[in-house]
């Protein structure tokens, strides 16, 4: 086991903790200028001096340690358990300097904790523009403890910060054990006694929040109650108090520290770029009208901008697919390699550029500090669903994935808020779609622009679809909230950080990274399922298989060969084992308009629905109707032919018909998995699926009835 000493970084959302963990650590974790981006632990390791390493943890975001929400439990739980695993040597509180007295909160509860700790002081040049001054060596005379300023996100200040740590872990400074209120010597003596000793602190701590600390049995959190009943001690009053008496001790101490350069020259308030830009970001209706222009513009740019990429990509995999087929023997194993193997990884390489631009603009909002006046505007709106502010970044981040968007509701305070975004999260058009949207977009959708040739009508559907799964989910957001009726307040507190200007070299890491996770998660899933489907498409039962070539020729004599061979292809996969799966559910898909070719993509792509275009790829790969052996999927798609109208498959009323589908089903295993881990129960992911599954049904069903 690692002797390495641990230091926590800790501090309230936003105040620069994951940026000084990356520049300590050297890790690409990510970070955001938005409240909540950490939602769980994470670890790397910090020389401090040559030869010598030190655990780094980064917590979640915390404004006090009285926990609100499940990340806030995740730190109490560690820093008020010596025996937990993570319990740290010692803490850095990460403290944002132009907000230094709420800051120093959680920084005076971590000290009495009895945790040896240094202040880093971040974001000192935000607070010298909006006109404060820090006193640094003042300020530790004053807390007795070392203090350091820094610029987590350039760097600056590592090394002055990196002595502090040491002199701490060299001398352990003692903890205050002085209480902030005073309470009953007999109950702390009585809680000592019977749950072992510890700092007054934590042992208030423990009786206040006993029944969220996992390290208590059932049996001890029933004497904690047993004790608090005894000396009739008010959790929720002592809470309020002590909170009251530390700001007014706090206040102090800036006030001594802290030069405020605009009340000693009788200056007024400097107004900031922040202030001048959330006069229009947070204006009761332009702050709507421009956030809605930002996701337009933001899908039109997906759609159109990332068409020249791609099209390069789908042609050099053609080209690759052509010219494998001709330097390779005719085989199995080179149909393998081809329509299989090859047709696979088209089919997740394709759509990296769009992918790539999405996460792009997502980035942007996170970096800029735009994202939390999104969930600031849209907190009334959000509330007449049973929603609330903080649900709109798992909304928002559910359009990249939903599993973490999933993970961050944990910084929800309210269960019924946090369950009700937790069940309409998948609803989000995740990245996952966006292949499929692409796909049948390009279909029935006329590839021309409109609007003195600004907008793209295909962006305008891209963008449609997206605005779709929005209003379904807080539609069902909504029928939720009528269903729970839980009578639970909820409120919505947080902190609008300043606007900062993007670093374009972190947002192309996470740019990167995220399509890596696509590519690598996502991916891997697509070839192995387009392996296997080829080999179902390949082989079939029985002897059906090799008796097809002679039945189509000598049913078809007057063909000619390139006729002949798409025919007996498109009879061989008829005839193969997924085939016959297609057949066997074509009853029940048949009333939305799918033949059994669109039944096995549906099939396999319920294990991922990202897998719908490498499934199509691979069928009309193996049962191609087009001469053109580097016809695209586009292509084949758009040569299929309704056997009972003679007219094209993929018509309008289809193709709406399977987007409105995809746009509402279920089809992630990993949602499901993350959705069980985050609510504890498999009653939720089984609601979620069935739910989800019906409504696509029954919204596919109606769209290509009207359409048909």
């Amino acid at each position: 086991m690692s002797q390495k000493p641990k230091i926590a970084l800790i501090g309230n959302p936003n105040a620069g903790k994951s940026s000084l963990f990356n520049s300590l650590t050297g890790l690409r974790q990510k970070t955001g200028n938005f409240p909540g981006v950490t939602m769980d632990k994470l670890t790397g390791t910090w020389e401090i001096e040559p030869g010598q390493e030190v655990n780094i943890l980064d917590l979640p975001g915390i404004y006090s340690i009285y926990p609100k929400s499940l990340d806030e439990e995740l730190v109490i739980n560690i820093l008020g358990n010596p025996t937990n695993e993570d319990y740290p040597d010692m803490a850095i509180v990460v403290a944002d300097a132009s907000n230094l007295k709420r800051n120093l909160l959680l920084f005076s509860q971590v000290r009495d904790l009895g945790i040896p700790t240094v202040l880093a002081l971040n974001m000192i040049d935000v607070a010298e523009t909006e006109g404060y001054v820090i006193n640094s060596i003042k300020l530790a005379r004053e807390l007795n403890v070392e203090v350091a300023e820094i610029n987590a996100k350039k760097g600056i200040g590592i090394n002055g910060l990196r002595l502090a740590v040491g002199k701490t872990l060299a001398n352990r400074y003692a903890s205050n054990d002085a209480l902030p209120l005073p309470v009953d010597e007999q109950m702390l003596a009585g809680i000592q006694l019977k749950f072992g000793e510890a700092d007054p602190y934590r042992s208030l701590l423990w009786l206040m929040e006993h029944d969220r600390m996992k390290m208590f049995s059932p049996d001890q959190r029933k004497a904690f109650d047993a004790i608090q009943d005894e000396f009739q001690f008010k959790s929720e009053e002592y809470k309020t108090s002590e909170t009251v008496k530390r700001y007014e001790a706090l206040s102090e101490v800036v006030e001594r520290c802290v030069i405020n350069l605009n009340r000693q020259w009788d200056a007024p308030p400097v107004k900031t770029w922040t202030d001048r830009l959330d006069s229009v970001f947070l204006h009761s209706i332009g702050g709507y009208l421009f956030f809605f222009l930002l996701l337009f513009v933001m899908f039109q740019a997906v759609f159109t901008w990332a068409a020249y990429p791609m099209d390069a990509i789908d042609a050099g995999v053609a080209y690759l697919n052509d010219w494998l087929k001709t330097v390779l023997p005719a085989s199995a194993l080179t149909g393998l390699l081809t329509d299989g193997l090859v047709a696979g990884i088209g089919g997740v390489l394709i759509f990296i550029p769009q992918i790539a631009f999405l996460f792009f603009f997502i980035a942007m909002l996170e970096e800029t500090g735009y994202m939390s006046r999104v969930m600031f505007i849209m907190d009334k709106l959000m509330r007449r669903f049973g929603l609330n502010g903080k649900s709109v970044v798992p909304l928002i981040s559910g359009v990249a994935c939903a599993v973490p968007a999933i993970m961050s509701t944990r910084s929800i305070g309210s269960w019924k808020d946090r369950l009700i975004t937790i069940m309409v999260t998948p609803l989000m058009s995740c990245s996952a779609r966006l292949p499929i949207y692409t796909v049948l977009i390009s279909l029935v959708v006329p590839e021309k622009s409109t609007l003195f040739g600004l907008f793209n009508l295909q962006g305008l559907a891209l963008f449609g679809m997206y605005l779709l799964g929005f209003l379904m989910a807080i539609v069902s957001a909504w029928v939720m909230k009528q269903i729970l009726q839980v009578k639970e307040r909820s409120y919505f507190i947080m902190e609008l950080p300043t606007y900062k200007a993007p670093r374009f070299k972190h947002m192309a890491i996470s740019i990167l990274n995220s399509v890596k996770a696509f590519v690598f998660e996502a991916g891997k899933i697509i070839v192995a399922i387009s392996i296997v489907l080829w080999v179902l498409a390949s082989y079939g039962p029985g002897d059906s298989m090799s008796q097809v070539d002679a039945q189509v020729r000598q049913a078809n004599p007057t063909l000619s060969a390139a006729e002949l061979s798409n025919r007996i292809a498109s009879e061989k996969l008829e005839n193969s084992y997924a085939g016959h799966f297609g057949h066997f559910i074509e009853p029940v898909i048949k009333p939305l308009g799918y033949d059994w070719k669109i039944g096995i993509a549906l099939i396999t792509s319920f294990a991922a629905r990202e897998v719908f275009v490498g499934t199509m790829s691979t069928i009309y790969s193996l049962g191609g109707e087009v001469d053109d052996e580097n016809a695209t999927i586009k292509n084949r798609m758009r040569a299929e032919i309704n056997p009972e109208t003679g007219k094209p498959l993929y018509d309008v009323a289809l193709g709406f018909s399977l987007l409105i589908f995809y746009a509402f089903a279920m089809q992630c295993m990993s949602t499901l998995a993350t959705t069980y881990r985050e609510t504890k129960s498999w009653k939720y992911p089984a609601i979620q699926f069935f739910y989800m599954t019906a409504l696509a049904y029954l919204t596919a069903f109606i769209t290509y009835q009207v359409l048909a």
